[in-house]
């Protein structure tokens, strides 16, 4: 009889309304309530994005598309759980539940391609301060950014969106990939995130056949620390120096539209291009792309099919 396997799909989490974003932003903090000027300042990118992010739908989607996916692949079915790490349903709901139902086998995937154990590692920290000896055993992907399918994926969004540019310019367009950024502390650690997202934007240059490519760095947190940089508005900034007038930015750490997309690229970095006169895209978000969800399903299903 096969063991009964099970999938827990996480992601950080967003408030479902501006009345849940002092909640969620102390949850954040590990219990510390924000300053009053911090919390006006994320209710304010909360309201010009809108007044909510959609990133609670869209994970649910990416969810279901995953589960639909691995019930196709002709191998035995898979169910998919989904656990959050800042709002509900929380990752030990989630582990809970999985428990409840008899999981025997899990593969633990986060939705972001890159492992720092200052993020992927705290998602599985989670799992493992929550979940002690019980079942189910879980198999965790630590990190997925060198995945051929996923990698032909987002070269494919790059070429897509390149296409968008007059054909006059296309040679002067730099193509910048982002992810979001962590102290940097991380590199004195020997982490391997910051290695990992030039490998992913080098691999996609090769596939697409770039040749002017960058990276940058978006959305650092608000502390004292160094964060890893150089940050992608002033990558912008330093492009329009040397005289190039098209970037094309590729948030390649992010796999939805939410805040650090909708406010961070779509209106901070656009406002910056337009008062330097520059033409700025952005390649568009996997979201719940059957072809994304299908190549997330196959690397949870290699992972769960390893002896």
């Amino acid at each position: 009889m096969e063991k009964p396997l099970g999938v827990l799909v996480m992601a950080y989490g967003t408030p479902k309304s501006m009345e849940d974003v002092p909640a969620y932003y102390t949850h954040i903090r590990g219990g510390r309530p924000p300053s009053p000027q911090l919390l006006k300042e994320l209710e304010g990118r909360y309201t010009a994005i809108g007044g909510r992010s959609p990133l609670h739908e869209i994970t649910r989607a990416q969810a279901k598309g995953i589960e639909e996916a691995l019930a196709t692949d002709g191998a035995p079915s898979a169910k998919v759980y989904l656990g959050m790490k800042h709002t509900a349903p929380f990752i030990e709901d989630a582990v809970d539940e999985m428990h409840r139902d008899g999981i025997e086998l899990a593969a633990a995937l986060v939705l972001a391609p890159h492992y720092s154990k200052m993020s992927v590692g705290t998602y599985f920290d989670r799992i493992r301060g929550h979940h002690g000896q019980r079942k189910p055993e879980f198999r965790f992907i630590d990190h997925w950014h060198h995945e051929g399918d996923f990698l032909d994926f987002a070269a494919a969004r790059v070429e897509k969106e390149l296409r968008e540019f007059p054909a006059e310019v296309r040679d002067d367009v730099r193509v910048v990939f982002s992810a979001h950024s962590l102290p940097a502390r991380i590199l004195r650690e020997g982490d391997p995130y910051a290695d990992q997202l030039h490998e992913t934007g080098d691999e996609i240059a090769r596939r697409v056949g770039l040749r002017h490519w960058l990276f940058g760095w978006q959305s650092a947190g608000r502390t004292d620390d160094e964060w890893l940089g150089p940050d992608i508005r002033d990558v912008i900034k330093d492009l329009r120096r040397e005289g190039h007038g098209h970037v094309l930015l590729c948030p390649v750490g992010f796999t939805a539209d939410h805040l650090e997309v909708l406010y961070d690229v779509d209106i901070e970095a656009q406002a910056l291009a337009r008062d330097l006169d520059l033409v700025l895209r952005r390649t568009e978000s996997p979201n719940a792309d059957p072809a994304f969800t299908r190549a997330l399903a196959g690397i949870v299903r290699r992972h769960l099919s390893e002896p």
